[in-house]
């Protein structure tokens, strides 16, 4: 696969993850919620909080999607193991702390308050893991990126 190739390919799963994430926050969270209102009136106080709520922690992600674009970018023109991928990387990986820290935050506030269900918060609780974990992850990536450039530019000023 050409680096082209897979610029492409990333551009394309990066749109693909965006549009399902609009489609998540902007129609599925707000229709189950209003069901969930229906059978249940008695949680209708919950709905607007919820609903920022689930908003707020929808900002970070559609910010990592720009940087993962820019990543995209740069592995199509040839950058992939530059200072700016590994500086986008750690961008990332500190997006996905910040967002893994508001949905526990928001999990634990919204628990106090008594506006939360046991089940809702440990779902809650497996999205800060996959958060933390994408975290470390791309913390890793960027680590070895910034690596790999500094091996490239060493090699560079050899030859």
């Amino acid at each position: 696969m050409t680096q082209k190739n897979l610029a492409v390919w990333l551009k394309t799963i990066i749109i693909g993850l965006t549009v399902l994430a609009l489609l998540v926050y902007g129609l599925l969270i707000p229709f189950l919620g209003r069901g969930l209102i229906e059978s249940a009136p008695e949680f209708s106080s919950w709905y607007v909080p919820w609903l920022v709520f689930s908003w707020l922690t929808a900002v970070p992600c559609f910010i990592a999607a720009f940087f993962a674009w820019k990543v995209a970018v740069n592995i199509g023109q040839d950058r992939s193991f530059s200072m700016d991928n590994s500086m986008l990387l750690r961008r990332i990986a500190l997006l996905a702390a910040i967002d893994s820290a508001l949905v526990f935050a928001g999990d634990v506030v919204m628990f106090l308050l008594g506006m939360n269900h046991a089940s809702a918060a440990i779902a809650l609780l497996m999205v800060v893991f996959l958060g933390a974990a994408v975290s470390v992850a791309c913390a890793a990536l960027s680590h070895l990126v910034k690596k790999a450039a500094d091996l490239q530019q060493e090699s560079d000023l050899t030859i």
